[in-house]
């Protein structure tokens, strides 16, 4: 494992901090754009029932374009969650190669 390899390991986790704060903060606010398209559609027909309420949000364009941002923002955090995975592997596979060379070494019978 090189300098090179450490940097790309921190560079994949500062990408995966932003993903899945991203991440979060849609699927959060989700909840805040429901409670203003409904509260849209109320102002739009006053005592309208909250069943309807809940229709108009769900189905509103804003809304709609909001849920496919959440699954990008969940394709991008499961991404670099599953890079992240696989240059760990990589690192435990090379540590245990280094273990195995230096078990070898010591196994060697010394030349005198």
């Amino acid at each position: 494992m090189s300098a090179e390899n450490f940097s790309e390991i921190e560079a994949l986790g500062e990408k995966f901090a932003e993903a899945e704060s991203n991440r979060i903060y849609l699927l959060e606010y989700r909840k805040s754009l429901k409670a203003i398209l409904m509260a849209q559609a109320e102002a739009d027909n006053p005592g309208v029932a909250l069943q309807k309420q809940e229709r108009f949000a769900y189905s509103h364009k804003d809304y709609l374009e909001l849920l496919q941002g959440i699954k990008a923002a969940v394709y991008q955090s499961a991404k670099l969650r599953h890079q992240i995975k696989v240059m760990d592997t990589r690192f435990e596979t090379w540590r245990t190669k280094q273990a195995t060379k230096r078990a070898e070494l010591t196994r060697l019978p010394s030349i005198t």
